[in-house]
């Protein structure tokens, strides 16, 4: 089935005479007694990172941004990039100046994005990173448009007029903020070049500079240490090279030593056999970037020698791992020894810290339970991880995987019973290192897929490469609720070309049929049904391999689906007809249902209402006889909409408003809304001001304040 929502009702006659309704007074009650399922509570986003203690005031970078934001508060947008070296602080110095200066000026809303964390061979789905904040700015994801332009479009719609702050981690190339820029606010972007392509666009740069000893020194007398004001500060803050970050893990490190000063600190950062050499390149000098990444590995050179060996081993799993963040049960279900206090001593170290919204299944009240290093800090662990043997590391990524295969299909299950190639994990969830019971919470397990969608994709990427194939293509299908409902179709269209090719090398036909498919679907939602149609016809042949009726529907159904778009109902109806006679010979009274309905719609289109009509009026009775309650507004609604426009106005008005009082009873939010806005076009065919009225009044409740859209 295409969606999720859908039903249909019994059908109220009303007489007609003259083309007018009679008993509008009657329509116009029903309607304003539906149940309505009115939009959550909305707060407008608060994203940005939580600023940390300890930070220097950075008086002039402070006061640019200041100024920017002041004249962006008004009309228009403007953009900043703050670019400096990794580690010398862009982030915590934007997350302070908006919690102690700009909060103000931007009340409608401050979003982020770290672009490290979706980063994947480079690109990134800036399309995923719009999704979200539309999502945030309160459109739900089933009414957003699927391409870039579109959701670009929509963003600088639902921002203009309002005052709202951007704000863009770790950018590497000026096409990637382009279409993140709102149409009213401040945009605020970070990088570690100066990304000169922006200037033409009048975006402003400001640049962040390692610390002045002053400045740094100031970080170091803040600590609880000894010695604090002693000469050891400032040889400290030169071996750290003004960086904040370098300086945050070594005060860390050095906190949680109380037996220990900054002359150890030094000596554990000077040559010789205690430390690990001199510093090659000064950041503060030259400016280039690898003086930071030889800064930083003596940093953390340093502070991993005095960590323990169950804490060290969890920085070389974590420098292994394909993806940018880890859920804290994968390194559980790896059989790491004292996990928890591993990611405690990386966490005071600052080399490992907590990001959302996802957790492992715990009640959302609970801490956050996913985890990422900074950037340098996982290139330095990836260093660390190269050292191991080549079948430890083969060893490693099967366990990564697998962890990865079982976790997504358990997700995948817990979002409802459809038709699946694969077995049930062998593992149960508490086996793989979550909690009991997760998952079980409303949209738990779409937010736990939709967090880690990333490290997954990065995972089924290395999993291909080291022929991994039988996981490849079950992890592709489990993802498919995510693709569908959260509209990735941008990271289906990465993940099953590596579905099918691994489809291919296990000699699983019916699993390349069920990837192809998945593949035809993401490319007909992007409105690419010539792609869709190829990738169909590239399984067709392939059903004579496989003995499975539902397979040969499933290719049918969607194939009606692209032909019914591309205005080919006679060859819609034909497959529709043949996925509908695969779904009767196996007995799956639902998928007869859910491919009647298709058959109808497609038959409306060819303008034979009577033969829609029949099939709608079947499929609701089985519907009924079998309790497939869900389906019955859907069917109602196309019933409505058969009615309308065969002229059959009083028929529509009431199946319309069955229809949407059997939707809002099932809390189907966007059916309801289907059904009220063609009521309101019905009414205004035959002058009913009466039922208009009660019509834009619940479609004005289900908006919500300021016109957002509500529902599902």
């Amino acid at each position: 089935m295409d969606g999720d929502e859908a039903g249909a009702g019994a059908v109220v006659s009303n007489t007609v005479s003259g083309g007018t309704v009679l008993g509008p007074v009657v329509q116009a009650q029903r309607i304003d007694s539906l149940v309505v399922q009115a939009p959550a509570p909305y707060w407008p986003p608060r994203q940005l990172p939580r600023p940390l203690p300890g930070f220097v005031n950075r008086t002039r970078e402070r006061r640019t941004l200041r100024e920017l934001a002041e004249a962006a508060a008004g009309e228009g947008v403007r953009t900043v990039v703050v670019t400096g070296l990794g580690g010398v602080g862009k982030t915590q110095l934007i997350a302070h100046c908006v919690h102690s200066d700009l909060h103000v000026l931007f009340p409608d809303g401050q979003v982020y994005v770290d672009l490290a964390d979706l980063r994947r061979d480079g690109a990134v789905d800036v399309a995923g990173v719009l999704g979200e904040w539309l999502h945030a700015f309160g459109v739900p994801y089933a009414h957003q448009p699927a391409g870039l332009g579109a959701r670009a479009d929509l963003f600088r719609t639902v921002t203009t007029g309002k005052r709202v702050l951007v704000v863009i981690d770790n950018v590497r190339q000026a096409p990637e903020i382009r279409a993140l820029t709102p149409g009213d606010g401040l945009q605020v972007a970070t990088s570690r070049t100066m990304l000169p392509a922006l200037r033409m666009d009048g975006a402003v740069h400001l640049v962040v500079d390692p610390l002045e000893e002053r400045e740094a020194i100031g970080i170091v007398r803040g600590w609880p240490v000894a010695q604090a004001d002693g000469p050891a500060a400032a040889e400290l803050v030169r071996r750290c090279g003004g960086l904040p970050l370098a300086l945050r893990a070594v005060g860390e490190w050095l906190v949680e030593r109380p037996q220990l000063g900054l002359d150890d600190a030094v000596r554990s950062l000077a040559p010789g056999p205690g430390g690990r050499g001199p510093v090659r390149g000064t950041v503060a000098g030259g400016g280039a970037d690898e003086g930071t990444v030889d800064v930083m590995e003596q940093v953390f050179d340093s502070v991993l020698r005095q960590m323990p060996d169950h804490t060290r081993a969890l920085y070389r799993f974590l420098g292994a791992l394909p993806g940018t963040t880890f859920p804290a049960a994968l390194p559980r279900a790896a059989g790491l020894p004292r996990v928890e206090a591993a990611l405690g001593d990386l966490m005071t170290s600052h080399l490992v810290v907590s990001v959302g919204p996802g957790r492992d299944g715990a009640a959302p009240a609970g801490p956050p339970h996913r985890f990422r290093m900074h950037d340098l800090a996982r290139a330095h662990a990836a260093g660390e991880a190269a050292a191991l043997p080549g079948e430890a590391a083969r060893s490693l990524l099967r366990t990564v995987t697998a962890f990865y295969t079982e976790a997504v299909a358990h997700a995948d299950r817990a979002l409802g019973d459809r038709f699946r190639l694969q077995a049930p994990p062998a593992r149960p969830l508490t086996g793989l290192g979550f909690a009991d019971g997760a998952f079980s919470g409303e949209g738990q397990a779409l937010d736990w897929l939709d967090a880690e969608r990333g490290n997954v994709l990065a995972v089924v990427r290395a999993a291909a490469r080291e022929g991994l194939h039988d996981a490849v293509w079950r992890i592709c299908e489990s993802l498919w609720p995510l693709f569908h409902e959260r509209a990735r179709y941008a990271d289906s269209l990465e993940a099953h070309p590596l579905g099918i090719e691994a489809a291919r090398w296990e000699n699983r036909p019916d699993a390349e049929i069920r990837m192809r498919n998945q593949l035809a679907r993401a490319h007909r939602a992007l409105g690419d049904l010539d792609r869709a149609a190829a990738e169909l016809r590239a399984g067709e042949p392939l059903l004579e391999r496989v003995e499975d009726a539902r397979l040969h529907g499933m290719l049918a159904e969607t194939g009606g689906l692209v032909a019914l778009a591309q205005g080919r109902t006679a060859d819609a109806r034909d497959r529709f007809t043949a996925s509908l006679a695969a779904n009767t010979e196996r007995g799956d009274q639902h998928g007869v249902v859910v491919q009647s309905y298709h058959l109808a719609d497609a038959v409306r289109a060819d303008g034979d209402h009577g033969e829609a009509r029949r099939l709608l009026s079947g499929a609701l009775r089985l519907a009924r006889e079998t309790g497939d309650e869900a389906m019955v507004p859907k069917l109602t609604l196309l019933t409505a909409r058969v009615h309308a426009d065969a002229g059959q106005v009083a028929e529509a008005v009431a199946a319309a408003t069955d229809a949407a009082e059997r939707a809002g009873a099932r809390g189907l939010t966007s059916k309801v809304r289907e059904a009220l806005e063609l009521l309101a076009e019905l009414a205004g065919r035959t002058g009913d001001t009466a039922l208009a009225a009660s019509c834009e009044r619940r479609l004005a409740e289900l908006r919500g304040p300021g016109g957002r859209a509500g529902g599902a």
